[in-house]
């Protein structure tokens, strides 16, 4: 989750909100990856999760980190709820229910993203042993209810926890529940964006069925490989998931600009406080719909950039393209993740391969495909294919993508090492979540908690 903002400049017109957006275009020489992933943290003694509060608790993680990393605090309402690199623009934040989240700075290359994603994990490790804590890297909490998940101390999520039930089912396990793999891209242009973000949208439930891993709940198997996927169908559609009209020819800054201003907001933060705005448009706000209820009731350019983090589409649009289709994962998974999306966006032949291959693939075909793969990975069809015959063949772009980039470790290896795990999905026809059903079904002996053994950090 993004770190909230302040920027007092006022907004005076709609162009203005284009513009802030527009200004993430960057040439090709500039182009960076930022790659974030989330984990739910647990106690290693009795896999149950960790609170916030207490002598061993997420607050106590986090103050410790801060110390090892000398990451500046990020304190909401005088609780300490993430951390910022001074220099990198990387940061620490918290989930609302406690998954650990690790928003990576923007690196050149997938070497670098990934050295980070393990320092990280093994900075971590060391602190957190101490704590008697471990991390799981997986979509969807395996084990724990709802109400044995722990709620953190943001102003935020108690906003959102509260206006979630008023517009979808899903919310609330959304927000405490899941966990993901994103990766940032940038783009040149106009016209650079709409290619990456129309491509990225419908090929997202390709990402969703590569990196499925979310088939238990609550000690049992769901009867899905991807709850998260699922989940996400009904949290909030008018903010979030699947928006066709990101696939029109003409499609632009300023579209997704008139999309955003007329969804509904969550906040804005005045002296350090939040106010409760989900009962306006940030529309109605710039026409003066909050006058009499807030100090200084005049929209700013901080209060856009706030907004515009509380959208959820399947592929986000701010100074940059979040890709959010995937379920977290093991820790090959996260340069998995960041690897698929740079070789085919960020080379020119590989972007364009992908667009003639689903090119004929039409708003509703590509709807349709979202709603099958939760259960059904890579037997869902789309133009008459399984997703299996399509990720190989999209994997192959991908890996061309990232030998033409030619960025090697000191061991002579190009980024297309990192796609190893989706190579081997694909070898064997089986999703991460086919492999953890079938130990479930096997050595686990119906366990779920094994998980916590195996699949840990």
């Amino acid at each position: 989750m993004a770190r909230d903002t302040t920027d007092n400049r006022p907004i005076e017109n709609n162009n203005q909100l284009v513009e802030w957006i527009e200004a993430g275009c960057k040439p090709k020489n500039e182009w960076r990856i930022g790659t974030e992933h989330e984990k739910f943290g647990f106690y290693l003694k009795c896999n149950s999760p960790v609170p916030y509060e207490g002598p061993k608790g997420i607050k106590e993680l986090l103050k410790r980190v801060q110390q090892i990393s000398s990451w500046e605090a990020i304190v909401d309402d005088g609780n300490i709820i993430g951390l910022a690199a001074p220099d990198s623009g990387g940061a620490i934040s918290l989930e609302p229910g406690g998954q650990f989240e690790l928003s990576g700075a923007p690196l050149m290359t997938i070497h670098e993203t990934c050295r980070e994603s393990n320092a990280h994990l093994a900075m971590l490790k060391e602190i957190s042993i101490d704590l008697g804590i471990g991390f799981l890297g997986v979509g969807g909490s395996p084990l724990w209810t709802f109400d044995e998940t722990p709620r953190m101390p943001k102003n935020r999520y108690d906003i959102m926890r509260n206006y979630m039930p008023k517009v979808g089912s899903q919310g609330h396990d959304m927000m405490y529940r899941t966990a993901t793999i994103q990766v940032n891209l940038d783009f040149e242009s106009e016209a650079d964006m709409r290619r990456k973000l129309q491509v990225s949208l419908k090929l997202q439930s390709m990402a969703s069925t590569l990196f499925a891993s979310s088939p238990f709940t609550e000690g049992k198997p769901n009867g899905l490989l991807s709850w998260r996927s699922e989940i996400w169908k009904d949290v909030d559609n008018q903010r979030g998931g699947y928006h066709p009209f990101m696939l029109n020819n003409d499609f632009g800054f300023e579209h997704y600009v008139d999309w955003a201003l007329d969804i509904p907001m969550y906040f804005v933060i005045r002296d350090g406080k939040y106010h409760d705005c989900t009962h306006v448009t940030f529309r109605q706000f710039m026409n003066g719909a909050l006058k009499g209820e807030v100090d200084d009731p005049v929209a700013n350019i901080g209060d856009w950039t706030n907004h515009l983090s509380t959208l959820f589409p399947d592929v986000r649009l701010k100074r940059f393209l979040e890709m959010r289709g995937a379920d977290g994962g093991p820790w090959r998974r996260i340069c998995a993740l960041s690897a698929f999306w740079v070789g085919i966006l960020y080379d020119e032949d590989s972007l364009t391969a992908a667009e003639e291959y689903c090119g004929n693939w039409t708003p509703e075909m590509v709807n349709q495909l979202r709603d099958d793969v939760p259960k059904l990975g890579f037997n869902a069809e789309i133009n008459d294919d399984k997703m299996l015959v399509h990720a190989k063949n999209v994997l192959s772009m991908s890996i061309a993508g990232l030998k033409t980039r030619d960025y090697e470790n000191a061991l002579g290896e190009n980024e297309a090492i990192f796609l190893e795990p989706l190579r081997e999905s694909i070898a064997s026809g089986l999703t991460h979540a086919d492999k953890l059903l079938q130990l479930y079904n096997g050595s686990w002996q119906g366990d779920v908690s094994k998980i916590f053994e195996e699949y840990a950090y």
